[in-house]
């Protein structure tokens, strides 16, 4: 078993979710559920993309923590 780290953004039009470990990996949904569902098969139909074409598939090479920033040093940008 193999595990990515996945991010999820809401989006006007539902939700966003990319691998971090491999940003290629990128799909949308309506709704939070639907989209973990696309990413899933997202997922899958690259891994077997990537072993008929014998590259490498990307693994777990990250690490993801919090970091913690005072609210009050955070400006909005532009």
């Amino acid at each position: 078993m193999k595990s990515f780290m996945a991010r999820y953004t809401k989006i006007p039009s539902g939700y966003m979710g990319q691998l971090t470990e491999w940003p290629e990996v990128v799909t949308e949904g309506k709704t939070l559920d639907e989209c973990r569902a696309m990413l899933r098969d997202a997922l899958n139909e690259m891994i077997g993309a990537y072993r008929e074409m014998g590259r490498a598939i990307p693994s777990e090479t990250d690490l993801l923590e919090p970091l913690a920033v005072e609210e009050r040093d955070v400006r909005p940008t532009a």
